[in-house]
């Protein structure tokens, strides 16, 4: 019985940790990771925003433009995966660098994904659950 009050202590003071967290997710501050997530993965918001600070990383918006005017991630290039000529266009992108790949809530950027591997980019990974996931976690949103 007295494990009971033991684990609602640590529950207790695990809320308060992470309710103080310090600062919200962001591309351009906080911690950067050492290394980029595998090709074509899906990483969580948090590791999301560390790869985006490494060098040669394009931050990639596959949604509409609309959707872009009403608020995206920091430094974000927008690509309408939607538009005829999105296989055209991410022709023009450089193939060495690598693409952090985001959409709404994830769907679109497996879609661009897979074109980006047909075009013969090797570098790309996207986050999980799309800018609703990163919003919902307390990330930074610009317009």
């Amino acid at each position: 019985m007295k494990l009971i009050p033991r684990l609602a202590a640590l529950v207790a003071v695990a809320a308060l940790l992470v309710g103080c967290s310090s600062s919200p997710l962001s591309p351009t501050t906080g911690p950067t990771a050492a290394t980029a997530p595998a090709a074509g993965s899906s990483v969580s918001p948090a590791d999301f925003a560390a790869a985006t600070k490494l060098p040669d990383t394009v931050i990639l918006d596959v949604r509409t433009p609309q959707e872009f005017a009403a608020g995206h991630l920091a430094n974000a290039v927008n690509v309408d995966v939607e538009d005829a000529g999105f296989t055209s266009n991410i022709a023009t992108l450089d193939q060495s660098k690598t693409y952090a790949v985001y959409c709404r809530s994830g769907n679109r950027s497996k879609v661009a994904m897979s074109a980006m591997a047909q075009a013969g980019f090797t570098q790309f990974y996207d986050l999980d659950g799309g800018i609703n996931a990163w919003q919902s976690a307390g990330g930074e949103v610009v317009s």
